[in-house]
């Protein structure tokens, strides 16, 4: 199960027209062949009137119906969600064997949790929070990306040396003999320190991040041990869902924060052709 709230925004940036969807369909193209056949049989341009004027009706009629809108809406959805999984399943492969061993351990974890529910209290449909493990377990997987590249990201970076630059620039500043040089000096001290402080928060990201895909596990671990031991639904509803998906939120807000950071360093890479640490680099 993909995330939701990207596949409804998605789907309020469809900009595709209603009447160009009802155009494409295949009962309409279908329709004006079985006219332009007629055409053809009868030697008659009566058909291709007839078509012509359906055509215009179906283009008013259909594309305006509450239920044909709704069939886009849903197909659309439906076409996103497909799009989504296959680029999730595209970056699951590129992670290293340990790494897809993790996400494959966590995913075959999250259907024998679904299945157990379903056998030890015999209901029919799984619960909210229970699906939900759908979206924590692709919840893993992008933050396990995020934790990947930004811990490559930070084995890029030589600190000394930029320690060093700026203990450098610093003491030029404090020499210069005129204006122009103490001010270029000035500001190469402050890009530094800008710098350093950017290794800082992402490192406390890495370790965030670290710390939260940590919980995930464990949570699911939690939760397959305690699913053999339900018996009913309503004793699995007490177990609380929310803290973990607070956490999850919390971390992704975290991450946002920290992006302009990390994109000073995809800049970096890029100069010194540092390639394979880009985000999608295989």
């Amino acid at each position: 199960m993909a995330d939701l709230a990207k596949i409804d925004q998605g789907i309020e940036r469809f900009n595709e027209s209603y009447a160009k969807a009802a155009l494409k369909e295949p009962v309409n193209f279908w329709g004006l062949a079985g006219f332009a056949a007629a055409a053809a049989f009868t030697g008659s341009v009566i058909p291709l009137l007839i078509a012509l004027f359906v055509e215009a009706v179906y283009l008013i009629v259909v594309p305006n119906m509450p239920a044909y809108r709704r069939f886009v809406q849903q197909r659309e959805r439906q076409r996103l969600l497909e799009a989504q999984t296959a680029t999730r399943e595209n970056l699951i492969k590129s992670f290293t064997p340990r790494e897809r061993e993790a996400v494959e351990y966590l995913r075959w974890l999250k259907n024998k949790i679904q299945e157990n529910y379903r056998k030890f209290t015999g209901a029919g449909t799984l619960p909210s929070n229970l699906q939900a493990l759908d979206q924590r377990w692709e919840d893993f997987v992008d933050l396990l990306d995020v934790y990947r590249r930004r811990k490559q990201h930070l084995k890029t970076i030589n600190r000394q040396a930029v320690h060093n630059q700026l203990s450098q620039a610093f003491r030029a500043a404090e020499s210069a003999t005129d204006e122009k040089t103490k001010r270029i000096q000035q500001t190469n001290v402050e890009i530094l320190k800008r710098r350093i402080a950017s290794f800082e928060e992402i490192e406390r990201s890495v370790k965030l991040v670290e710390g939260q895909l940590q919980s995930i596990e464990n949570f699911f671990s939690y939760l397959n041990d305690e699913i053999v031991t339900i018996s009913t639904p309503e004793k699995f509803s007490l177990l609380d869902f929310e803290q973990l998906s607070d956490s999850i939120a919390m971390t992704k807000q975290m991450l946002d924060a920290t992006a302009e950071d990390v994109g000073a360093l995809d800049s970096y890479n890029r100069q010194v052709g540092n390639l394979e640490l880009l985000p999608g680099a295989k």
